[in-house]
């Protein structure tokens, strides 16, 4: 049979791997058809067949299938993504996965904007703006000497590491840590009210 030339590595396996491929992108498509819209996002088409494919050379390595000729394996490897895509489409509609429970995605363009900004990991500039104010206000009150302890702790530099950068002694360091954290408690508080 086919696999067999292709195990081989000879002329006939390479007509083969052509007859696999040519199987590979009509599987896709049949995946995808009997797959809903709803649902694409979720399975793709490709892992479908991949997973069809796997459980098809497992199955035909021990023995338990066999396919004679291209059109008896075109219908076992339909059959079997037929089989897979079933399986995906029940494993997503379950309960608990149900999709009719989530949220649809956005339709304008406003929502897409704010979907970004949601999940985008950057400040806004109104929140760099705020955080810029913040702590040039913080840095203003300190000696020139305490600044350094500061601007290390907001690049996040541990207690130890501070005091060794900058020569201090850790008890030092924590004073002025656990001063300008409470320094900016109040600002906070200040500016909530």
């Amino acid at each position: 049979m086919a696999l067999d030339d292709i195990h081989a590595g000879n002329a006939a396996g390479d007509a083969s791997r052509a007859g696999f491929e040519r199987f590979t992108r009509r599987l896709i498509g049949l995946a995808r058809s009997h797959l809903d819209g709803r649902l694409r996002h979720k399975i793709d088409p490709e892992d479908v067949v991949q997973s069809a494919y796997k459980s098809f050379f497992l199955r035909y390595g021990e023995g338990a299938l066999a396919a004679e000729g291209w059109d008896g394996l075109w219908g076992l490897l339909t059959l079997i993504t037929l089989r897979k895509c079933a399986e995906r489409v029940r494993y997503f509609r379950t309960q608990s996965r149900d999709l009719a429970r989530e949220a649809p995605p956005p339709t304008h363009t406003n929502d897409v904007t704010a979907w970004h900004e949601a999940v985008g990991r950057e400040p806004t500039p109104d929140q760099a703006a705020v955080l810029a104010e913040t702590v040039e206000r913080l840095l203003t009150g300190l000696d020139a000497d305490e600044r350094p302890i500061v601007e290390l702790s907001l690049q996040g530099h541990s207690t130890l590491e501070i005091s060794e950068l900058v020569g201090r002694a850790e008890r030092s360091v924590r004073r002025i840590r656990e001063r300008v954290r409470l320094q900016l408690e109040r600002l906070r508080d200040s500016s909530i009210s």
